[in-house]
């Protein structure tokens, strides 16, 4: 009874303030700004949330673009991640109602997903102010998860050490929990250095940099043998310069190393730096190894998945319109996406087993602080991958803004079902230490 309740309060408070919400989304997706700039985005979600009676604090973790805004007292603490940044050149395909500015774009949809976060943290707010339920709600404004910095240094610097549990969601082309395993990641950079010489004159002069670089990938590319199945090595060369009658005395890549296990992907990692370490003896050159940044498997809790998918069975799905599915099968054509003209479906069913993912976030690293859930919401059609300039166009657009709107709603139900019953989170937490 009380959970119909809380649905009632909070699907309420959604109508009410949709266009603040819808505002919000629509200024950063027309603001895009890659990871560490996001100066305008922050401040705009920080903005909304002081309208909605939160008090901001800056610049977490030494970030310039992080903050975290705080409502209530006392335990439990609820913790919302949110993020805005975008990503590099896909701001210039869109073919949605209207292109953002610049050659940045939100091809992850992140301009939706600190909105949902920001709205699932006022219909909370509106619904424990109501029933007078103790407890703080508090929104991170996480900057930099598209380069897999942001939560890692905010996690490292403890800013979520007292939260009691850790809640958030991501766009996709469909509504589920996610149940998912996303991937231990190292990354690092390989840089070479060696002695440039003519080529054809005095070739015995130098030590190609270059050579040693593609020794390297030689040797990963044999190691590919022998780690295991889910772990993946990826590489690209970060520069190309000069003319080929000069040894080149400077060569660098980029390696990301994963698995969905972080010793795993440790173990893989080191003995890439060996193949590293033995391209530069063979080459008589230099190599320096630095980590870009590195984070371990999400943690799931099988409590939160189970409590939060009732909450998005208590939650109807978004109904489209004649003119989205238009957009929906004229992006699908553009795109080559693959759905056979499903474009939307209902709420997926909760796997009995968690599902190991190809992709990483720096979300894992809050998982194994505090127990932490995360949802998915379709803010695309079906087939639409992430990272793309058809993900960029729907974010832009009402298929996009109402995959946010149901997102939020979701978590503030979800929320507000941990809160009615203290005896949940105990079992959380006591999975989470197991």
């Amino acid at each position: 009874m009380m959970g119909t309740l809380a649905a009632e309060m909070i699907g309420k408070w959604m109508k009410e303030y949709e266009g603040k919400l819808l505002d919000t989304a629509d200024f950063i997706f027309c603001h895009p700004e890659v990871s560490l700039k996001e100066k305008a985005s922050s401040r705009a979600l920080a903005g909304c949330l002081e309208q909605m009676g939160f008090s901001v604090q800056w610049e977490l973790a030494g970030f310039e673009t992080a903050f975290a805004a705080q409502w209530g007292s006392g335990h439990p603490v609820i913790g919302f991640l949110a993020e805005y940044d975008a990503l590099p050149g896909l701001g210039q395909e869109v073919t949605a109602t209207h292109a953002p500015t610049g050659e940045a774009g939100h091809g992850c949809g992140h301009n939706l997903l600190g909105t949902a976060c920001a709205g699932a943290a006022g219909a909370l707010k509106a619904w424990m102010e109501k029933e007078r339920i103790p407890g703080t709600i508090r929104v991170y404004g996480c900057p930099a998860e598209e380069i897999v910095v942001g939560k890692i240094r905010m996690n490292e610097a403890g800013v979520f050490d007292d939260l009691d549990v850790a809640v958030t969601w991501h766009p996709f082309d469909r509504n589920r929990v996610s149940y998912d395993i996303w991937q231990a990641q190292d990354i690092k950079n390989y840089r070479f250095y060696g002695t440039a010489a003519h080529a054809s004159k005095h070739p015995e002069l130098g030590r190609s940099a270059l050579d040693a670089a593609e020794l390297m990938n030689v040797g990963v590319n044999y190691l590919r043998e022998h780690v295991a199945d889910d772990v993946r090595m990826h590489y690209t060369y970060t520069n190309t310069d000069g003319p080929a009658n000069i040894v080149p005395d400077h060569a660098a890549t980029n390696y990301f190393i994963r698995s969905s296990k972080w010793e795993r992907t440790e173990d893989a990692s080191s003995r890439v730096d060996d193949c590293a370490r033995g391209a530069a003896i063979m080459t008589g050159t230099r190599v320096e190894i630095e980590r870009v940044t590195k984070n371990k498997e999400m943690k799931v809790n099988r409590t939160l998945a189970e409590t939060f998918y009732h909450a998005m069975e208590e939650v109807p799905v978004p109904e489209y319109t004649g003119e989205e599915l238009e957009f929906a099968a004229k992006i699908s054509k553009e795109a080559g996406l693959a759905n056979d003209g499903v474009y939307f479906t209902g709420l997926e069913p909760l796997e009995a087993e968690p599902v190991r993912l190809a992709i990483g976030t720096d979300v894992s690293d809050v998982s194994h602080t505090v127990p932490t859930v995360m949802l998915s919401a379709a803010a695309m059609c079906k087939g639409t991958p992430l990272h793309h300039w058809a993900a960029t166009a729907q974010a832009g657009m009402s298929i996009g803004t109402k995959g946010m709107l149901y997102a939020a709603e979701c978590m503030a139900l979800g929320c507000a079902k941990l809160l009615e019953d203290p005896k949940c989170l105990e079992k959380v937490w006591e999975e989470h230490r197991k």
